[in-house]
Order: structure tokens, then sequence, then C-alpha cells
């Protein structure tokens, strides 16, 4: 099939990994191109791409350019995989004739009656969620229709990973802590940060630190949190880095503590490389972790079970190997990347026949 992949981002994030992981995999049994907004996403891709304004929603250059690339390149499929990407690419898959699927990668209520129809039903042939959670939001609204419905699981590139990973980075403390995002209310960096707090109180003598990867608007913000809690020294910041394996591959507990998500790629990458996971029960993590088997959840805000959870891996090496082990199994047996590719293909070709 010949697909093309949108994403209009201006900063890189978990959409953008999916949409390369999702790009390059597909690529070796497909003809496959990119639309994208910031060479901070487009460089990372090897597939052939444009490069678009993508300004808005309704943005009638970008529309006009993006009909042009589809007749030119005799494209069958697009997946846009930013919000603001449906509504262009559902408007020219339908002046082209040719398959939309959206990939929505978050739990999101569908409030706008006719915008929402419009986008979600009208204009799009189908729709690929990485979680049930995701899917069960989406089938509230009354025109969504369960058939257009997929849900494909994030994949894991293990091979890449094994390659990245090497060297590990420098372990900063005996016992790490490590998250990646970007710094934003949602991703809720403050509640990992007040949590960690708790739990250096709790064992103060633990030389136990917090690494956090990613870039943001909340950057200063946390920054100054974790001065005012007295963690100045032991919360780093990181920045942006283009390979957080290194820093997987010396860290003990990966935590997410969102508040709302699908299955972050971030967490499936980590616990593969035998962290421990600990996420809140946002979006699909419920599907991916089994609490005290391969992993743990903890509900928002609650700093006192999170630092408690904290304490216990940190005080007991044995149940952290253990759990991390099995926390690693369950990627290699679940969440591959060609079993993500194979689906993928699969849901494409059906809606594009159907």
């Amino acid at each position: 099939m010949r697909i093309l992949l949108m994403n209009s981002a201006r900063t890189w994030g978990g959409t953008e990994k999916w949409t390369c992981m999702a790009a390059e995999s597909l690529a070796s049994e497909n003809t496959v191109f990119l639309v994208y907004r910031k060479e901070i996403v487009g460089k990372a891709f090897s597939v052939q791409k444009y490069r678009l304004p993508c300004r808005s929603h309704v943005d009638l250059y970008t529309l006009f350019r993006l009909v042009r690339i589809i007749r030119k390149e005799g494209i069958e499929v697009i997946i846009p995989t930013k919000r603001k990407d449906y509504l262009l690419a559902g408007l020219a898959a339908r002046i082209c004739g040719i398959t939309n699927i959206l990939r929505l990668g978050i739990q999101r209520r569908l409030q706008i009656p006719f915008f929402h129809r419009l986008v979600y039903h009208t204009l799009a042939d189908g729709i690929i969620v990485n979680a049930e959670k995701i899917k069960e939001t989406l089938l509230r609204s009354p025109f969504m229709q369960e058939h257009r419905i997929r849900v494909i699981y994030n994949g894991v590139d293990t091979q890449a990973i094994e390659r990245l990973c090497n060297p590990p980075a420098e372990k900063p403390f005996d016992f790490v802590i490590a998250t990646a995002g970007v710094l934003t209310n949602r991703k809720g960096q403050d509640f990992l940060i007040r949590s960690f707090a708790k739990f250096a109180e709790q064992v103060p003598d633990h030389n136990a630190g917090l690494v956090i990867m990613g870039e943001g608007p909340r950057k200063k913000e946390l920054q100054n949190l974790s001065a005012s809690l007295g963690m100045g020294s032991r919360v780093i910041f990181t920045g942006f880095v283009d390979n957080p394996y290194r820093f997987m591959a010396s860290s003990d507990i990966f935590a997410m503590t969102s508040k709302n998500e699908g299955i972050p790629n971030a967490m499936l990458e980590a616990m593969y490389l035998e962290n421990v996971p600990v996420s809140t029960a946002a979006g699909g993590t419920g599907e991916l972790i089994r609490d005290g088997q391969n992993g743990f959840l903890v509900e928002y805000g609650d700093t006192g079970k999170l630092a408690g959870l904290f304490t216990n891996l940190a005080k007991d090496p044995e149940k952290r190997n253990r759990i991390a082990r099995t926390a690693r199994t369950c990627i290699t047996e679940r969440f591959t990347i060609e079993v993500m590719k194979k689906e993928i293909t699969a849901f494409c070709q059906r809606q594009h026949q159907s």
C-alpha cells in the first residue's frame, strides 16, 4: 500500500515517536511518506517526506499542498496523528477519494457534537487507538461505530533499544527513579517531585535521586518546586535527550504520573530495560501493568502511596529485580514492533477495501 503519515507537532514527544516507529516499520512492506511541520520531527524519519506549514485546523494552503502530494504519490491511506491534522487529512482524503484513518493515543471525550461527528465519523474511515480505555471513551458518543475503531498496542523496537542502550549512562545515585515526557501539567511531574521528596524524608540514608528527561513550558516551575522542597541537588533535569535508553538502562524505577495517558512508549521501553514501572492509573496503563506483578499503579495525587512504593522498592532489591524481570517478559510477549506493524497494515487494508 501507499501510506502517508501526517504529524504537525512543534516538538518531539510520544506521538512523534509512535509515528516514526510506524513509518519505519510499515516501510519494510509498503511505500510510506511523511508530512511534517518542524525539522525536530522530520529529521528523525528516513522515509520520503514533505514539510508543510500546517498552521491551523483549516489551513487552505496546506490543504492544497496535501491534495497535490496525495495525487502525485498515489496515496491510498492517510494517517493523521495529531488532533490539529485530523480535519485537514479528512478533507484531503474526501477530495482525493482515499482512506483516512486517525490515530489517537489519549483518552478524549467528544463533546462538540457537530464538529466531532464531522471529524471522527463523517471524514474518518477508521481510528487506531492504543488502549481499550480510549476506545470505550470514544464509544460514549452516539455517532461512533465500534467496527471503525481498532485497538493496536504500541510496539517496542527491541533491536534499536539494544543497540542504543549501551553503554548505560553513568548512574548519578545508588537508587535512581527516572521519568520521560514533555514537561506539562498533564504529565504530572509536580506530583512525582512531591512524592519523591516525601520518599527522601522516609529514607534519609538512601543515596537516591530523580532523573527527569524532557523539555516543556513547566520546566522552570518544576525546578523551583524541587528547590523549595530541598531536592534541588537530587532532581536532575536532563532536558530533551535524543537517546533516553542509556538513562533507562541505569535506572531502577520508571515512573509515569500523568493525569491522562494511553499506553506511553517510554513506559514500554523502560520495562524492556528492566525498570520497575510505577504509574498513575490513567488511560490504558491498567491494560499494561498488573498491579504488584509486573509493576505498580497509584491514583493521581496520592503522594503518600507513591512515596511508600518508592520506599518499599528501595529497601527490597530482590523484589525490585523480580518485578523488573516480569516487566521485560510482558513487553517481549505482547508489545513488539512486528505485531504493531502487522495489525496496522491489516486494519488499513480492511478499511481501504470496505
